[in-house]
């Protein structure tokens, strides 16, 4: 049933523009803030930008593992475009702190619509490590390019269906001031907070969505890695379980990571009292994670590692040959 929302009264003003607070509240050591965040946001588009590029020249690395490690990279420099320059922003003018309505709405679908891609993203990575440990003889032809292209094809479109319902509903409420949000981007819990209308729908809404897509994309998840385990603790060597096991360290440090903020943050009822502790989590997966991702998928990797260094070295020798 259509939540059938009433005029407000005459003598309220209904809001065309929020102004967001994000960190601009820090007075003391502002500089050092603002340049925190602009070092970290330039480091995750040059790590992710270096990530894609490397697989990209690698031709022995264009298989389904790092097809999708490319897919995340994407997301991760999606995510932080999305939210850092506008907070930066803020540091640096009041005017960049102001966000109209609409835009409002427009970041906070497109946020949502990425984290959801990347839950279902992390899940077919799950899957492919499965297929990769647990029936390796059928793994070529199971996990094919079709395959991946749907995998990743479905991940972005159910992302990208997710948000349409709960913006509808957010859509269809009202506010009337005050229309200071307490956070660095338009997310729905410090929204919901400035509702002068009845939020319990939407609240439930939000909820129920963002329970289903983290247990289906976490059930895929879990029982991928229960199999893998099984059938690493099969392999008698113990070389090879140690080798089986390290191709799954990676995407399993960034699922834990990703997927604990994630439930922290939005299986929950409640948007009142821990808004400012949302905004702290949400820097850390936002923010923080895009820029650890590369590097936990490069640490104990010898493959990135070493396309790495060659897209390094191949970089300083156009520079030279310029040069000269």
């Amino acid at each position: 049933m259509t939540h059938q929302m009433l005029p407000p009264p005459e003598n309220w003003t209904l809001v065309t523009e929020f102004v967001m607070v994000g960190f601009t509240g820090i007075h003391e050591g502002h500089l050092p803030v603002f340049c925190f965040f602009l070092a970290i946001y330039l480091l995750t588009l040059l790590e992710n930008g270096i990530l894609v590029l490397a697989v990209t020249m690698e031709k022995h690395l264009h298989t389904p593992m790092y097809f999708f490690l490319i897919q995340l990279s994407c997301l991760d420099i999606c995510y932080t475009t999305l939210t850092v320059p506008k907070m930066l922003a803020g540091f640096v003018s009041p005017s960049g702190r102001t966000i109209s309505y609409s835009v409002c709405l427009t970041q906070l679908y497109l946020f949502t619509f990425l984290g959801s891609t990347e839950c279902f993203l992390l899940a077919a990575m799950a899957f492919d490590r499965y297929m990769a440990i647990c029936v390796p003889l059928r793994y070529q032809a199971m996990v094919s390019r079709n395959t991946c292209l749907l995998l990743t094809g479905g991940s972005w479109l159910v992302g990208f269906l997710t948000p349409a319902l709960p913006i509808y509903y957010l859509s269809q409420l009202t506010f009337c001031g005050p229309n200071v949000i307490n956070h660095f981007f338009c997310d729905a819990s410090p929204l919901l907070v400035l509702s002068c209308t009845d939020i319990s729908q939407k609240e439930l809404v939000d909820f129920l969505i963002s329970l289903t897509v983290l247990l289906v994309s976490s059930f895929i998840i879990i029982m991928s890695y229960a199999n893998i385990i099984s059938t690493v603790l099969k392999i008698h060597s113990l070389a090879g379980r140690h080798r089986a096991f390290s191709t799954c360290t990676a995407h399993l440090t960034v699922v834990s990571v990703f997927y604990g903020t994630l439930f922290f943050m939005y299986v929950r009822t409640k948007i009142e009292s821990s808004v400012n502790l949302n905004k702290v989590v949400s820097v850390f997966y936002a923010i923080v994670t895009p820029v650890l991702n590369p590097i936990i998928y490069s640490l104990r990797n010898t493959e990135v590692k070493g396309a790495l260094y060659r897209v390094i070295a191949k970089t300083k020798l156009l520079q030279w040959d310029k040069q000269l």
